[in-house]
């Protein structure tokens, strides 16, 4: 496997980490995903993941060992998969995180795709980002509200609500 330069994807607004680039045998451009321990291939998606994931861990304190990657789920008959899910020390749902390309905006049907998602996994946080515009929203399902937040806060304040 052949080293891929940086270079080949865009800087994002979160901060940079060291990401393990490689080559396949065909020369598709892959990362090191250290939840999945796996290369996988580097879309510009997986970039914006990658960082969230490194985001949440190095400086949000979220334990690696809570974070679960493309978690599947069942909504209206359809099997589907979240980009990103933070568990509580529980193992509940905490935060659902929906990842976007750079270069998809994050629109309302963006918005509702999440929530739908999260009506039925539950989690109390939600963070909608395409690595350059990001929207954290606290959600109260009992008042069937939405309080949308300045930062994605840190875990130790995320478990105490």
């Amino acid at each position: 496997m052949k080293k891929v330069p940086l270079e080949v994807m865009q800087a994002l607004d979160l901060p940079p980490f060291e990401a393990k680039l490689t080559q396949s045998a065909t020369n598709q451009p892959l990362i090191w995903d250290g939840l999945r321990r796996k290369h996988v291939v580097l879309t510009p998606e997986e970039w914006v993941r990658q960082h969230v994931v490194h985001y949440l861990t190095d400086h949000l304190g979220y334990p690696r060992g809570l974070l679960a990657l493309e978690r599947g789920l069942r909504y209206n008959q359809r099997q589907k998969r979240t980009d990103l899910l933070a568990l509580n020390p529980e193992g509940q749902p905490l935060l659902l995180v929906e990842c976007k390309a750079p270069s998809v905006p994050i629109t309302q049907a963006v918005a509702r795709q999440a929530t739908t998602y999260n009506q039925t996994i539950g989690a109390p946080l939600l963070l909608l980002t395409n690595g350059l515009v990001h929207y954290c929203w606290r959600v109260d399902f009992a008042s069937r509200t939405n309080v949308r937040l300045e930062e994605v806060p840190a875990f130790v304040d995320a478990v105490r609500g």
